[in-house]
């Protein structure tokens, strides 16, 4: 089967037409479709992908530039959470579904890129064109539903998305088949969000679950031809990880806006208690990448990119929590509600699950030490939330379990890399 990103150009401009005619053999031998005239000069053509000396593929400008407007939208989304010591149930679910359709609608070119990526004119014009969507739709957030500006951003979006996909579907018979399964799947979900903007805005949430139900279960149902065409083991983990730092940016971010300009040494020391939360993560995430165990069994990506859509959710949560507990410590607050002591224990709670569910990836079995890990770390940080409503002490306690649960459960991944 042929490889997509060795598909040859289809009828480059000014070259002869002896050569022309043999790359069209070549193409047709590795089953690709022949293009029409206009086809051809828009075809996608043989990637220039950014690697280091080893040859192995990384991030390209372009894509890092693509992030940039993705950073304002997580703020876009935490925003809609502000002034609120205890969201609803309601509030929670829709901020969480917008992170969702924003982690998404990023994925989607990530999933495109690992596989293709000329980093040619043509790309960058239409990835630029797909950077002014996620613009419309950072700014859509605080106002959805009422706002158009969401659904608006978020088909041109996915448009551009599919354009990309038609651009690649002729350069070889494995091309094909990836682009027919996105452009299915993604195409009856993009019918239904430019359907949303004809339904009152009561009803435009429903609608857009309906369509990313849609597109969530795209790369499920055609999960048997993904597979045939891998993603790039070491540029997938790098994009994945990029967006979790970026989460964890903005996790930090939220714990600076709560910190004053003048704190004293207790809030000094609270702020370096919340700070050591997300650091913790960081730490325990990056040496899971570094050990190199993220590169196994990936295949189409599927699993490994999904288990960070709650993954990332949860970490935004845990930003967003540990601001408002600080804003609670600096009033001098006696205590917190529970509500709000949850939300933070879950969110590291998610975290952790998904975390064992990527290690569960990358091994068979992770073994009853890195299970037992985990349990005693959610054990511990859901009845240090139950039972300490005091919001200094109650961080101090956080920050000490997740400082422990990151020292032995890194050196359990780098145990886990060398024996393997």
């Amino acid at each position: 089967m042929a490889n997509p990103a060795q598909a040859r150009p289809l009828r480059p401009v000014g070259r002869p037409a002896s050569a022309i005619i043999e790359d069209v053999r070549r193409v047709r031998a590795d089953g690709a479709l022949r293009p029409g005239r206009l086809a051809a000069r828009f075809a996608l053509r043989p990637p220039r992908r950014s690697a280091d000396e080893t040859g192995q593929r990384h991030a390209t400008w372009l894509e890092l530039f693509f992030d940039l407007v993705f950073v304002l939208a997580m703020g876009a989304v935490v925003g809609r959470l502000d002034h609120v010591l205890v969201p609803s149930l309601p509030t929670l679910l829709a901020a969480g579904g917008l992170f969702v359709v924003v982690q998404f609608a990023w994925a989607g070119q990530v999933f495109y890129d690992t596989r293709y990526d000329p980093d040619d004119t043509q790309h960058r014009l239409l990835v630029l064109v797909a950077v002014a969507g996620a613009g419309a739709l950072t700014l859509g957030v605080s106002g959805a539903p009422h706002s158009v500006l969401l659904p608006v951003g978020y088909l041109v979006v996915r448009g551009v998305l599919l354009l990309l996909y038609l651009r690649a579907r002729p350069s070889s018979a494995a091309a094909r088949e990836v682009a027919t399964v996105y452009l299915t799947g993604f195409g009856v979900g993009w019918l239904i969000w430019l359907a949303s903007l004809a339904v009152p805005a009561s009803v435009r949430p429903a609608v857009w679950a309906v369509a990313m139900t849609v597109e969530l279960a795209t790369p499920w149902l055609g999960l048997r031809r993904l597979s045939r065409s891998p993603v790039d083991v070491v540029h997938l983990p790098e994009r994945m990880g990029q967006f979790a730092i970026i989460v964890l940016g903005s996790a930090l971010a939220n714990v600076l806006a709560a910190v004053p300009i003048h704190p004293g040494p207790r809030m000094a020391a609270a702020a370096a208690a919340a700070f050591a939360i997300p650091a913790s993560v960081w730490w325990v995430y990056t040496t899971f990448i570094n050990t190199g165990l993220a590169l196994t069994r990936l295949r189409g990506g599927q699993r490994y990119a999904y288990l960070h859509l709650p993954m990332s959710t949860g970490l935004l949560l845990l930003g967003w929590s540990l601001g408002e507990v600080l804003r609670q410590i600096d009033a001098n607050a006696r205590t917190i509600p529970l509500a709000l002591r949850l939300i933070l224990a879950a969110s590291l709670v998610a975290w952790m699950l998904c975390g064992l569910g990527l290690n569960w990836l990358s091994a068979r079995s992770p073994g009853t030490r890195r299970i037992a890990l985990t349990g005693g770390g959610i054990g511990a940080v859901t009845a240090i939330a139950v039972a300490v409503p005091h919001p200094f002490p109650m961080l101090l306690l956080v920050a000490a379990t997740l400082g422990g649960y990151a020292v032995l459960l890194s050196r359990h991944l780098v145990g886990m890399a060398k024996a393997s």
